[in-house]
């Protein structure tokens, strides 16, 4: 095994790493949203946000790892480092650098590795984003640049810890964050040559329990709301409150019968919440779809035009169904 040796500038990458105050702090969505969407984009076991300590590395982010950290000298996120290019590793077994690693030799039995250098604003590298693997296997072209294109957003995140991308009172993504991770998203079903579906959620007669009943209990209700979204999507799923009683959904490598089973799903979690916590009022929602299919030439704001303006016709679907 061949420890990677320390970065020439290894003080000052210390430093910027101290300086975020990032290390050991809990869990965080934006984060765990990102390794979600590597993980099942790319199709590993494996995915970290790795940061390189002084004598460890640490997960801010895992799927698919139980570790929290493990020693710096067997890690390779500590040669990525090194360098400024994605640094892939087909096939451990067959690399003289990593052959005879603990992390090779046993669980978490690596072979595959890729991981992109996460840059700071002065230049120093704190750590990757990585996928790993229990298979050998080779990245495409297109595959390290979307892998790269995840990890610019997780730089994104790591230099602007507040940066509003999460909406404050749902906890769920905001319009901006939804605009970020879906243009990514649909990219990937572009390359990957697989559908897409968006849904634009609107809560029915939301007004009336502002009105009647106050803005704590409306906030309630979107609160409420937002954590259905939560369960009910998959993990892999983009979605978002993008303001007032408006939420959304993007679903990737999904059809229109996709969409159909996971709305009917949708509806039984929010008639199971409004059966268990008695309220005043029952929560419902209108929804438009839109359909994407890979070779779609319209932007996300076309999408969410066309789900709108389906989800009206729902609406007035709805209402005239009250009235006969």
């Amino acid at each position: 095994m061949l420890e990677a040796p320390v970065p020439e500038s290894e003080d000052e990458r210390q430093r910027t790493l101290d300086a975020l105050r990032i290390l050991d702090t809990s869990p965080e969505e934006r984060f765990d949203r990102l390794t979600r969407i590597a993980k099942r984009m790319f199709d590993v076991p494996i995915s970290l946000i790795s940061l390189i300590d002084h004598e460890r590395q640490w997960f801010k982010s895992k799927q698919g790892l139980e570790a929290n950290e493990t020693p710096r000298n067997i890690s390779f996120c500590g040669h990525a480092i090194l360098d400024d290019d994605t640094f892939v590793i087909p096939n451990a077994l067959k690399d003289a650098r990593f052959n005879d690693n603990p992390l090779v030799k046993s669980d978490p039995n690596i072979r595959f590795y890729a991981g992109v250098p996460l840059r700071m604003s002065n230049g120093e590298k704190i750590g990757t984003l990585c996928l790993i693997d229990k298979k050998p296997r080779q990245l495409n072209a297109e595959d390290v640049s979307l892998l790269e294109d995840l990890a610019t957003m997780v730089e994104q995140e790591i230099a602007s810890m507040q940066l509003a991308t999460i909406d404050d009172l749902t906890k769920i993504s905001n319009r901006r964050g939804f605009f970020a991770l879906a243009e990514r998203a649909l990219t990937f079903c572009k390359r990957s040559q697989r559908p897409a579906s968006l849904i634009l959620f609107d809560l029915d007669d939301f007004k009336p329990i502002n009105d009647t009943h106050g803005h704590a209990e409306g906030d309630a209700a979107l609160i409420a709301f937002a954590d259905m979204m939560q369960q009910g999507f998959r993990e892999s799923d983009v979605f978002a409150r993008l303001g007032g009683d408006e939420f959304v959904a993007l679903l990737t490598n999904s059809d229109a019968g996709d969409v159909e089973d996971i709305l009917t799903r949708f509806s039984h979690l929010l008639d199971e919440y409004n059966k268990h916590n008695p309220k005043p009022y029952t929560l419902s929602f209108s929804a438009g779809v839109a359909n994407i299919p890979h070779d779609s030439e319209y932007d996300l704001a076309s999408h969410i035009a066309i789900a709108d303006e389906n989800m009206y016709k729902e609406k007035l679907r709805k209402k005239d169904s009250t009235n006969t």
